[in-house]
């Protein structure tokens, strides 16, 4: 079978509610599968990285799921809002800023205008910004089903590079959330990537921390890729931070205790091991100062 055969598919649906496109997925048994902006499955599909299936089932235009709302003291965002929705929104940019940054270095503004967090994030890759971003403030995910809906961790979805614990098959990933940065929190994301136009990132952080009134950080999370087969929650260089002064000492030393614990490779797409583990030592104070300054009340 050719890669022009593979990315062929005969039905595309795009329902209202939730129950008539889960209803689709139960009707095809797995030959039909979900898809947001469709920006990565596109590309990958045209690459046989994907199995055929019979139909499409696009998401974006269930009603209620394309806007951003707040939800029992969350920022709540549907499974059809587009990277430039997220960008765009005053509440996201003040209370979860490195969402914000990071859905604002994916591709360029066409990509941003049509491709979704909820894509970014069902995809599972290990370098995805907006997964980065939503990671690194501790977000969670809303995955329906025939048994009903369920929330949970954004961390406990990875399943591998490119594989998640949803069943695109058979789920659909619905909305996203996150608890906004309140009095003393701030949160920051910076990518490194190559200038000759690929979009590939080199390495691609998010960090949220909490200061008291006296400079110490009382809680922390540092997301990285791609580090790994999957999105990676700096847990050892976030347990260093807490508890500690907020000063670019700590943050060096956070840095440190980072890359102990991952093991970063050569990559003629992205950069050699050596290359990348000085631009984490180099940028991951960076931007837990910038966090810092923000928590302090300095502007986003």
């Amino acid at each position: 079978m050719t890669a022009a055969s593979i990315s062929r598919w005969e039905h595309y649906y795009t329902p209202a509610t939730v129950a008539e496109a889960l209803d689709i997925l139960r009707r095809y048994d797995g030959r039909a599968r979900v898809v947001g902006g469709g920006t990565d499955l596109l590309v990958e599909t045209r690459r046989g990285l994907h199995r055929p299936v019979e139909a499409m089932v696009d998401v974006t235009h269930i009603e209620g799921l394309d806007t951003i709302t707040f939800d029992d003291d969350d920022i709540v965002i549907g499974c059809g809002v587009t990277h430039s929705q997220i960008v765009s929104d005053p509440r996201i940019f003040e209370q979860g800023t490195c969402l914000s940054e990071s859905c604002g270095v994916i591709g360029g503004p066409q990509v941003r205008n049509v491709g979704t967090l909820a894509g970014n994030v069902a995809h599972a890759l290990p370098a995805g910004d907006g997964t980065i971003g939503l990671l690194a403030l501790g977000g969670e995910i809303e995955v329906a089903s025939d048994d009903g809906s369920r929330w949970m961790p954004l961390q406990d979805s990875f399943k591998g590079p490119g594989k998640s614990f949803i069943d695109r098959y058979r789920q659909i990933l619905t909305r996203l959330r996150f608890r906004p940065t309140a009095t003393g929190e701030g949160s920051a994301h910076h990518r490194v990537m190559r200038p000759q136009g690929l979009c590939l990132p080199i390495i691609s952080m998010g960090v949220r921390l909490k200061i008291d009134a006296t400079n110490t950080v009382t809680d922390a999370r540092i997301s990285m890729g791609p580090v790994g087969p999957v999105p990676y929650l700096a847990e050892p260089a976030m347990e260093v931070l807490t508890g500690g002064p907020a000063t670019n000492e700590q943050f060096v030393r956070a840095a440190d205790v980072a890359l102990e614990h991952v093991e970063l490779r050569t990559s003629k797409y992205r950069a050699s091991r050596e290359y990348r583990e000085q631009m984490v030592r180099t940028w991951l104070p960076v931007i837990l100062n910038r966090a810092t300054k923000r928590a302090n009340g300095g502007a986003s």
